[in-house]
Order: structure tokens, then C-alpha cells, then sequence
């Protein structure tokens, strides 16, 4: 790649848009003296909180990892994701690189232990470690170990040491299943720090259009509108053996609603129609928290004939009305069952994953906090998510979803069709990547 000085000497470029500025030092400064101040507190913290003890005491062992499973002879594909939901993200893109390119050995690095925990032990990377905090002098050593010959980062990963010092290195590095919206700092005024770290990508794929034109108006003219590699992600789940023998005991031949991962806001008013409803229904309830004090409480709720996952063993499930799952790992087979399902999270804390039921072509309903979920807004709008704000509105959805066949199924297809529509941002992703590797 060329370099190439401005006249007053400020501007380095390592390649097309790849901009790393020489007077920005101080600003680099400010950056680097803020992370070692922020870590200080986070190892504070660690003390009395688990999880940030979890964030800390694990990047205490990534570079004996990165040393132990990486040689200098290994020719390393590198992934970044913050948590779970962006691994799901750039699963696909995983398992197609690992099949292209089995001589490369695949890195995927995590930001949040909530991530890493689950996944650590994923056959679908060769070496899974946190991210370790982006200093300098731990960029450097990263590189160093791992030396990638092509860098990915997942939707809203931006780090200004890995990016400036990928750039440094000539690492083509690619921005996937973006979104770019203007409230953002990168089109902030002040936000001038952040837009040359975003220089510093080779190219970006983003969901929509409208994450395309924001970057135009920054000059960005190496964008691609690749879409959403989760939908490639869940339409794979129908391609995987769904069947679940305690399931077809547990419904026989009646309509089946599942909750998945449930909250207490939602939970209340599920657990209110169930308790009230005189309809022929059986009930899945698939809590986000599985702790043992909030499945005994959701059970003692519910007024019908209940049972727990883990109590089912060999028993007769066709007398059971509810089956409350208290664990993880089977949600997405279990949708494969369902006729219509709940989604959690649109309460409060944040909507969870639409797409896995969506997928198998069943009407999802959610509660009302769903602004910022791109799939959700569209399906709101095309009819295929039932929005409710209360247990009135809960149960007249159910109600005529469960009287109405014909409404039930046209709902149905509308999301089957959605998701069909929005898979291949994989094989975009992959011709792109196939030209430099």
C-alpha cells in the first residue's frame, strides 16, 4: 500500500480511507490515560461484583492462551464480537471461513464475559479468548502473537488502538452486519476522534441503506449493503434435526404458545392469561433467568397442571398444561414446535431475539420497547410482530390467534417470507473476503 503526506505534513494514509493523523497524538494520549484510569477502577470493582470480576480476572489469561494455541507459522482469520448476540451474528461467516480456508486457524475474541462464558468451548473457532483491554502496549502484544491476515469486527466493535495499529500493519480489516445511526458520536461535531478510527477499515457491510448513506455523508465510499448475517444465522436452524421427543409428548395434538426468554414483566401477564384462559393451549416457558428462586416463584404462579424441564425424566407429559424450561439451549428447537410465541425483553430490558421463531414461519408477539431492533420495526410494520402494552391487549392477540386459523397462519407467512428475503449476507461477505485472502 502507498503513503502519502498532505502539505503541512499532519495526515499519514495506509491505503484508501485508511487515515491515521500524526497530530493526533494528544487526542491518542487522552484515550490511552483514560482505559488505564477506567481499568483501575474496573479491577475495584472486580472485588465486590462478579461478572466485572469475570471481565478482569479473564484477560489475565489471554495472552497464555493466544501463546499456547497460536504459532508463529499459523496463518490467523481474527473475529471480534462484544457478547452473544453478535456471535450469533458472525456465526455464519465462522463456519463458512472455517470450510474455506481450512488451513487457517480461526480467533474469535469476546468483550464481555456474559459471551465467553457460553462460548469458550465453540467448535466453530480454534481459539476463543476475551479481548484483551486496548491499550497500546496490549494491542501491541496481541499483534504481535497473533499477526491476523484479515481482521473482522462485529456490528459496533470500534476500538481506536486495534484499528490505528491493524492499519499500521496493512491488515485488511472489515467492518460486518453494521448499523449506523446519526445520533451516534461519529457524526457528532465533537466526534472527529471516533471518525478516524472508523477510517481505518478496509470496508464496511451494513444491514441497510440508510447505515450506507450516513457513511456517505462522512466520504465513506467503500460500503457494501450486505444486510443482517444473523438471518443467514437462523435460516440455517431449519436446516438442523428441531425434534425434541419430550415436546411432541408434552402438546399432542393441541396448540402450543411459546415464551421465550421471558421476564417478569411479561411473565405477569403470560401467567395471567394462562391462569384465566378456558382455551385448549399448551404452554412453554422459557425464562432468561433460570436461577432456581425466580423458576420456583414463576411455577408457584401458574394455577394450571405445571412441570419443570429438569423434573420431566420418563414421565407422562400429555397430562401436563405448562412446561416452564429451566435451562438454556433448547429455546430455538422448542420454537420449531410452537404456533405462536412470546419474545421477552420488550418491557424493559431490552428486546431478545425475534428472528429464531420468525424463522418457522409462527406469529411472534412482544411488548412495546422495541424502537431500535431494525428486524422488529419492520416486522411490526409488515404485521408479521404483534405489539401489546398490557394483559388486556395480551390476551385478546392470543385470543384471536387461537380462534382465527386462517389469521394465525397469513401472520405466519409474513415472517417465513421476511426472513427468506434478507438471507445471503454471508456469500456476500465471503466474495469480498475471497479477493484478498
Amino acid at each position: 500500500m502507498q503513503r502519502y503526506k498532505n502539505s503541512n505534513a499532519s495526515l499519514c494514509i495506509y491505503g484508501k480511507n485508511r487515515i491515521l493523523a500524526v497530530n493526533d497524538y494528544p487526542v491518542y494520549f487522552l484515550y490511552n490515560l483514560a482505559l488505564y484510569i477506567v481499568w483501575f477502577f474496573l479491577g475495584i470493582a472486580a472485588i465486590f461484583h462478579p461478572k466485572i470480576r469475570l471481565f478482569v480476572q479473564g484477560r489475565k489469561q489471554t495472552f497464555g492462551i493466544l501463546k499456547t494455541l497460536i504459532s508463529k507459522q499459523d496463518k490467523v482469520i481474527w473475529m471480534h464480537v462484544a457478547s452473544l448476540g453478535e456471535f450469533e451474528q458472525g456465526l455464519p461467516l465462522l463456519e463458512k471461513l472455517k470450510s474455506s480456508y481450512p488451513d487457517s486457524k480461526i480467533l474469535v475474541t469476546f468483550f464481555s464475559p456474559s459471551g465467553y462464558e457460553v462460548k469458550k468451548n465453540t467448535t466453530a473457532a480454534d481459539v476463543v479468548t476475551y479481548l484483551p483491554w486496548d491499550t497500546q502496549k496490549n494491542v501491541k502484544r496481541f499483534l504481535r502473537i497473533v499477526n491476523p491476515r484479515l481482521a473482522l469486527f462485529v456490528k459496533y466493535e470500534i476500538w481506536p488502538n486495534y484499528l490505528k495499529f491493524l492499519a499500521k500493519r496493512e491488515t485488511p480489516t472489515l467492518l460486518i452486519s453494521a448499523i449506523f445511526k446519526k445520533e451516534k458520536i461519529y457524526f457528532k461535531a465533537y466526534g472527529g476522534f471516533m471518525r478516524k478510527a472508523l477510517r481505518t477499515f478496509t470496508h464496511f457491510f451494513v444491514q441497510e441503506a440508510h447505515s450506507k448513506s450516513l457513511l456517505g455523508s462522512l466520504g465513506f465510499d467503500n460500503v457494501s449493503v450486505s444486510g443482517d448475517t444473523r438471518f443467514d444465522r437462523v435460516s440455517e436452524i431449519l436446516k438442523q434435526d428441531n425434534q425434541l421427543s419430550f415436546m411432541e409428548d408434552f402438546i399432542g395434538t393441541d396448540l402450543c404458545f411459546v415464551g421465550g426468554s421471558t421476564w417478569p414483566e411479561g411473565e405477569k401477564i403470560i401467567t395471567e392469561f394462562i391462569n384465566t384462559s378456558q382455551r385448549p393451549m399448551k404452554y412453554v416457558l422459557a425464562p432468561h433467568n433460570i436461577k432456581e428462586s425466580h423458576i420456583q416463584n414463576l411455577k408457584r404462579s401458574i394455577q394450571k397442571k405445571v412441570i419443570l424441564y429438569s423434573e420431566i425424566k420418563e414421565r407422562d407429559l400429555s397430562g401436563f398444561e405448562v412446561l416452564v424450561v429451566d435451562t438454556i439451549g433448547l429455546l430455538a428447537k422448542i420454537y420449531s414446535y410452537a404456533d405462536m410465541a412470546y419474545v421477552g425483553g420488550g418491557f424493559a430490558t431490552g428486546l431478545h431475539n425475534t428472528l429464531e421463531p420468525a424463522v418457522f414461519g409462527i406469529p411472534v408477539v412482544i411488548g412495546p420497547e422495541y424502537k431500535g431492533f431494525n428486524e422488529a420495526e419492520e416486522l411490526v410494520a409488515l404485521g408479521g410482530i404483534l405489539v401489546v402494552g398490557t394483559a388486556i391487549e395480551f390476551s385478546n392477540t392470543l385470543d384471536r390467534l387461537i380462534m382465527d386459523r386462517e389469521y394465525l397462519n397469513q401472520i405466519g407467512q409474513i415472517n417465513a417470507a421476511y426472513v427468506g428475503e434478507k438471507r445471503g449476507a454471508g456469500v456476500q461477505i465471503m466474495g469480498y473476503i475471497r479477493k484478498l485472502l
